[in-house]
């Protein structure tokens, strides 16, 4: 007997975090919900990043998420725009952390792969196939749509994730 599993994907950004929460059973995916926590770009950065955390920590207790996924950084030209970049995804990760969740990350190749059929695509394409998978999706902006899609990302990896991790315990 299968059990629903409701998963938060997690977009990190510095000014803006992404999410998107939905339930999976077997091969079916449902939309819960999506947005976006932002943080005050006047503030300094230990502000900013609590600002993240807060809105995320809101996020994960209202919802409350059986699993979460986020996506990885990839470097940029611009080293403290990557150094500000993995302090955000810090706490895009901690928060789920925190709340006992096991986080999952996934390439952002591998997330379009898994929601386009490849690995590279516009975000345009991202989200048509967001409606196509889930008639009932509503997002707004592409940090909430990437956070859908990272989440159905893991919803078609987990089972692979948990037999390997069953496998490792037992």
């Amino acid at each position: 007997m299968q059990n629903t599993i409701r998963i938060i994907g997690i977009d990190p950004g510095l000014r803006r975090t992404g999410w998107g929460i939905i339930e999976t059973l077997g091969n079916s995916l449902r939309f819960v919900a999506s947005g976006t926590v932002t943080s005050d770009g006047e503030m300094d950065l230990a502000s900013r990043l609590c600002q993240l955390h807060d809105g995320l920590a809101e996020v994960v207790h209202g919802y409350r998420p059986d699993e979460a996924a986020v996506e990885q950084t990839f470097v940029n030209k611009d080293a403290t725009a990557t150094l500000k970049l993995g302090q955000a995804r810090g706490i895009a990760m901690l928060v789920p952390a925190r709340a006992g969740l096991r986080v999952a990350e996934y390439a952002p190749n591998a997330v379009k792969k898994a929601v386009i059929g490849v690995g590279h695509g516009e975000k345009q394409q991202i989200h048509m196939m967001l409606k196509v998978l889930m008639p009932k999706v509503q997002f707004k902006g592409n940090d909430a749509a990437d956070a859908l899609a990272i989440a159905i990302c893991h919803a078609h990896n987990r089972q692979a994730i948990t037999s390997r991790l069953a496998a490792l315990a037992g």
